[in-house]
Formats: C-alpha cells, sequence, structure tokens
C-alpha cells in the first residue's frame, strides 16, 4: 500500500489506530501476531558444520586423501611379516595439524559473533511511543503496525512511518539513498503515482535519523517488511564471493595436486621398470613420495598468520567474524567513493 497517496485519516482508518496511538493490550496482541520489529539474523549455522565448512578448502581435502592413503599404504605394509614395520607418524601428523586449523577457524569465528552480539545488547535502541494517549519509551523491536511514535532532532527512526504531523522537520536517509544530505519532510500527501523513495516526503524510513524538529508518524511497516528490511533480504541471497587469498589457494591447491599425482604416476611406472619389487612395494615408495611433497604445514600457518592478524585489528576496536576477510581488508589500499556520507557517518572524516 502507497501510504504517502493517502491523508492522514485515510492512514490511520486502514491500520486501525488514532493520532493517541494503540492501547498497551493491542500492541501486546500485534506484537505477538506479526513479531518483533527486527531484521532476520537468519538460521544459526550449528558448530559441527562450522567444523565441516572448515575443512571444504581444497588444501585441506588434499591434505586429507594424503593422510588416508598413507594410513592404508602403512596397514598393508605393516600386514606383511616380511616386510618392515611402518610407522604411524605421518597419518597422525597430518590430522592433527588438519583438526588444529579447523578448530582454530571455529573457535576464532565463534569468538567474532559472541562480540558481535554483546555490540548489538549494548546498543539495544529505544522509541518513545503514544499509548492509551500517554508517551512512553519502549523498546524499538516492540514497536508494532498502527503504533503512533513521537520524534525529536537526534532520534533515529526506528520502523517505516507515514509523519501525521512535522514541524521544521529534516531527516538523514543516506543509508537508503546514499545522499548524505538531510531531506526536508511534511504531512502533506505526494502526488506522484510511483514516487522513489528521496521523494516520498511524507514517509520517514527505518534507519533514518532525524537531524532536526520534531514530528509524530504512525507506524506502517516494521522489521522485514521496511525498505530497510527488503534491502536485507536481497543482501541475503547475494552469494559470497572468494577472497582473493582464497583463489591463491585454490590455484596452488590443484597444482600441487596435479603435479604431485602426475610425480606419482611417474615414479610408479619407473619403479615397475627399474627396480621390479612388485606392484605393492612400489605403489607405496610413489605413495609415501606424495605424500611428502604435499606441504601439510601450509593451511596451519596460513590460519596462524589470519589470526595473528585478527588479534591486531581487535586491538584496533575491529570486529572480524570470518578469518579470510582479514587478507581482504589488509589488500585495500584504496576506497573510492562519490558519496561523502555513506561512508564516513555523514561527516566529513574517515
Amino acid at each position: 500500500m502507497k501510504h504517502y497517496l493517502q491523508n492522514t485519516d485515510e492512514v490511520l482508518q486502514q491500520l486501525n489506530s488514532s493520532e493517541n496511538g494503540l492501547s498497551a493490550e493491542e500492541s501486546q496482541r500485534r506484537l505477538q501476531a506479526n513479531g518483533a520489529n527486527k531484521l532476520d539474523e537468519g538460521k544459526k549455522t550449528p558448530v559441527f558444520v562450522k567444523f565441516l565448512k572448515q575443512l571444504a578448502d581444497p588444501m585441506i581435502i588434499i591434505l586429507l586423501a594424503a593422510a588416508v592413503v598413507s594410513l592404508v599404504t602403512v596397514v598393508i605394509n605393516n600386514a606383511n611379516p616380511a616386510n618392515e614395520k611402518e610407522s604411524f607418524a605421518d597419518a597422525i601428523i597430518i590430522a592433527v595439524v588438519v583438526l588444529l586449523n579447523a578448530i582454530l577457524g571455529v573457535v576464532q569465528e565463534s569468538k567474532a559473533e559472541q562480540a558481535i552480539k554483546a555490540l548489538q545488547s549494548m546498543t539495544e535502541s529505544t522509541c518513545k511511543v503514544l499509548r492509551d494517549g500517554t508517551v512512553t519509551i519502549v523498546k524499538s523491536h516492540e514497536l508494532v503496525v498502527g503504533d503512533v511514535v513521537v520524534l525529536e532532532a537526534g532520534d533515529s527512526v526506528p520502523a517505516d512511518c507515514r509523519i501525521l504531523q512535522c514541524a521544521s522537520l529534516k531527516a538523514e536517509e543516506a543509508a537508503l539513498t546514499g545522499e548524505s544530505v538531510g531531506e526536508h519532510k511534511g504531512e502533506g500527501i505526494v502526488a506522484a503515482e510511483n514516487a522513489p523513495l528521496s521523494a516520498q516526503n511524507n514517509i520517514l524510513f527505518s534507519s533514518s535519523y532525524v537531524l532536526s524538529g520534531t514530528a509524530t508518524a504512525v507506524v506502517f511497516a516494521t522489521g522485514m517488511n521496511t525498505e530497510i528490511g527488503k534491502i536485507a533480504a536481497m543482501l541475503s541471497d547475494a552469494k559470497r564471493a572468494s577472497t582473493p587469498l582464497e583463489n591463491s589457494l585454490n590455484k596452488l591447491g590443484k597444482f600441487i595436486t596435479a603435479f604431485v599425482l602426475a610425480v606419482t604416476v611417474v615414479i610408479f611406472v619407473l619403479s615397475l621398470i627399474v627396480r621390479r619389487e612388485g606392484i605393492a612395494q612400489n605403489f607405496m615408495t610413489a605413495v609415501a613420495i606424495a605424500v611428502a611433497a604435499i606441504p601439510e604445514g601450509l593451511p596451519a600457518v596460513v590460519t596462524i598468520i589470519m589470526a595473528m592478524g585478527v588479534q591486531r585489528m581487535s586491538k584496533k576496536h575491529v570486529v572480524i567474524r570470518k578469518l579470510k576477510s582479514v587478507e581482504t581488508l589488509g589488500g585495500c589500499n584504496y576506497v573510492c567513493t562519490d558519496k561523502t556520507g555513506t561512508l564516513t557517518e555523514n561527516k566529513m572524516k574517515i
């Protein structure tokens, strides 16, 4: 429904509200029926899934394959009484390295998520609403459709609202429009049928700020139904791009795999021709060389370096959820933007 095309009486009637707001009982009923006024956080990823994702790296897969082959060859060799007993050291070392690498990644991601949750709880916002005709301060996530909010300079708009009354009202909507310059607002009807967000001057949008003036406005959309919620929904469907480090490691992993397989085949064939010690013995020799050629320490070293980067960033009050994001952030030399305030908190400084 395009509420900017309607007058205030029509909007209030459609939302089953009034200029005095809702009653406490009605607001609770609507909150139970429609849910909280907050963006979807998405499904929480179980710890074991996070652990498995750490093992999905191409280099890790190569190491696991090498560990399995090494284990099988040792078992086959030790099953023959005529052969000298071999140690399981190679397979154990590779398994330990892979395990430590995955655990370190999961621990770091969990710590970052806990820090983000702590920040969210510290910055939980409140707003002033009319309940039973009386101004009441409530938590923003308890806001419902039909609530009448009271706003003044410095307030954050908690949901999408149709302005009922205002005086010298000016709002900053950079999160939606990209323009850091404030927009003048009023309660009059907007005549344009398909007016863009920047032209809907009788609407206050969630995540925007009141720069000056005062207003009372009725809420017509909350949570994921707001304009900012629609953007969040689109972002949740976006595919994650690989970081430059992931691309480099993937290329290296493919190269090592192809090289090791080629060398293993060549050594196996030559051993059959020259040494003539039997297929099993020559196969184990070729596999031993292949295992030795795989840099099992590389994933662990890369993970440790990135973890050190995360710790250094945390000392500068930067919270990083994914380890690989450190490398992406570190590879950024310039930020180019044509919107003065979008990346600078609407202040002429970084």
